[in-house]
């Protein structure tokens, strides 16, 4: 699984991703990257803001390049941090990824060297709010 050409693919994008990180006052770039349900790769990093924490995580900016990309369910997501391995997402980034996603969509953590732990989103985040649409 952890070396499949799509998962590193999507490894790769959320790499890339990271290199766009506004991240002066943390120092802590992120990237995200999301393969959504048309297939395609939608990819973020976080910006942050002088009026700190007002600033977006990189799940949200993929989300919402997935969502003016015309999509809307994540099939799989990939997370890598510079500065800390197999960096899950934050709590409100859990609950965001949760709107978007299913129970069983796949969660890949990275480090430099690729996926090194898969996790669904149902282990990630147990207890999302939910709602029928």
């Amino acid at each position: 699984m952890l070396n499949e050409p799509t998962t590193h693919a999507l490894f790769e994008a959320a790499r890339e991703a990271m290199g766009f990180a506004h991240a002066p006052y943390s120092k802590f770039p992120v990237g995200a990257a999301i393969r959504a349900e048309d297939g395609k790769v939608y990819k973020g990093a976080n910006i942050e803001n002088l009026s700190f924490p007002q600033g977006w995580c990189a799940e949200p900016t993929a989300i919402s390049a997935m969502v003016m990309g015309g999509a809307r369910q994540i099939k799989e997501i990939a997370v890598i941090a510079e500065k800390l391995a197999l960096c899950p997402p934050c709590g409100g980034c859990r609950q965001k990824i949760a709107e978007f996603a299913s129970a069983d969509t796949k969660v890949y953590l990275c480090d430099e060297t690729g996926v090194q732990k898969v996790m669904t989103m149902d282990e990630l985040l147990p207890f999302s709010f939910k709602t029928e649409l």
